[in-house]
């Protein structure tokens, strides 16, 4: 009984009040004032909130993910928010791990069902304002967030952080945020806050005089990240995003960890946070990679990290949004290994017609499957011990996926 009404919950608040998740750009709803409003509601008041603050186009989740982790295995009680969600909405909002309990997603939809507002909030301010108040709730030593989208008019932007911090930038969300990586940058620093440090992941032309314009501005101490620590096995862009972590971890502690501790928050980093699906081996020989990177910088990461790791054939599985597009540089890199398009459940898929106009781009014929399940049953026949599949493309792809379609 608890499950349906779970579910039903969830099922409102996905339709009511349109995610991202589900409908794309209709649902992304620019600015601060509804956030304040519902914070307002129940009384929250972030500034009881030992807040870290990360946004940027690539990396931002797994930068909090790791400084989650880190900060667990000091001994600090941690909430920590990212999206999107996989599996479960409750994903979303964890403290050292542990999910919030459907009980709280329930009465906090029905108390927000039951208010007479109004305006009508979107679903991110309503999954951010309830990870506010569990944080609250829950006494947490720190707690970190994820950007939505953007920065200056995300509405995690209510928040006085601590620290904030920036992993890179590239074209993405153009429709939101700009043409341009200057204009996705300038976005993006709209994070910076007086007197609070910022943390950059790297020295990035088009967008490191932006930040160190505002920093200055807003009289924040920047800090460049300039760690070099080796994490056996991740890509060279995950270390990027580990090493800032690193960088936030010392600064909140005051120094940085041991090697001892390091280890320990890296092995325990999925069962510490949930973090998962940023090119997960789940099995060898053949390798197969889940990953969720979808945008053109983090298709070309991944893809070069999987080249590196094959010794015979990759092939890839790759899903895409209907708003995705891709440039020619990334659609080149991907036919030169063995492609498949494929079609996942959410209804923002690519439909079959709008990936053939793609195959026709490519001036190339790319095997188009109607699920994951199809695709892996066809990919399954051809592949050998030494070759590697990549599956990739999008978040809903990877939520379609099931260890049993392998098996």
């Amino acid at each position: 009984m608890t499950q349906d009404k779970y579910k039903s919950q969830i099922d409102w608040l996905f339709h009511q009040f349109p995610a991202f998740q589900k409908h794309g750009g209709i649902a992304y709803k620019p600015g601060l004032s509804h956030t304040e409003k519902l914070l307002n509601q129940f009384n929250l008041d972030v500034t009881k909130l030992n807040a870290v603050h990360v946004a940027g186009t690539n990396g931002k989740g797994s930068t909090c993910s790791f400084l989650a982790s880190l900060l667990k295995e000091s001994n600090k009680k941690v909430g920590l928010f990212t999206s999107p969600h996989i599996y479960d909405f409750r994903e979303r909002i964890r403290v050292n791990g542990t999910m919030i309990s459907k009980k709280e997603v329930m009465d906090f939809i029905e108390k927000i069902q039951s208010l007479k507002l109004e305006f009508k909030p979107s679903f991110f301010e309503i999954t951010f304002v309830l990870a506010v108040k569990h944080f609250l709730d829950q006494d947490c030593d720190y707690c970190i967030f994820e950007t939505g989208m953007g920065g200056r008019l995300d509405a995690t932007n209510v928040l006085l952080p601590i620290a904030t911090a920036i992993t890179n930038i590239s074209l993405d969300h153009t429709e939101f945020l700009g043409n341009t990586l200057e204009e996705i940058s300038k976005e993006k620093a709209g994070i910076i806050k007086v007197n609070t440090p910022l943390f950059i992941g790297k020295k990035e032309p088009h967008s490191f005089p932006i930040f160190q314009a505002e920093s200055s501005r807003q009289n924040s101490a920047l800090y460049l990240n300039d760690l070099t620590y080796k994490f056996k096995g991740l890509p060279k862009y995950q270390e990027e995003n580990f090493n800032l972590a690193l960088n936030l971890f010392q600064f909140l502690n005051k120094k940085l960890p041991n090697q001892k501790l390091i280890e320990k928050a890296s092995n325990k980093i999925q069962y510490n946070t949930g973090f998962g699906k940023r090119m997960e081996l789940i099995n060898q020989y053949p390798n197969i990679y889940l990953d969720v990177s979808h945008n053109d910088a983090g298709i070309m990461a991944s893809l070069s990290f999987a080249k590196d790791q094959t010794k015979g054939k990759l092939y890839v599985i790759l899903g895409g949004a209907k708003d995705k597009e891709y440039e020619e540089g990334t659609l080149n890199a991907l036919l030169e290994t063995t492609l498949s398009f494929c079609l996942f459940s959410n209804n923002r898929s690519k439909s079959i017609e709008e990936w053939k106009v793609i195959e026709k781009i490519t001036a190339k014929p790319v095997r188009i499957y109607n699920s994951i399940q199809e695709a892996l049953i066809e990919t399954k026949a051809s592949l050998k011990p030494n070759d590697t599949l990549l599956i990739m493309g999008s978040f809903f792809l990877i939520s379609d996926f099931n260890t049993a379609f392998w098996k």
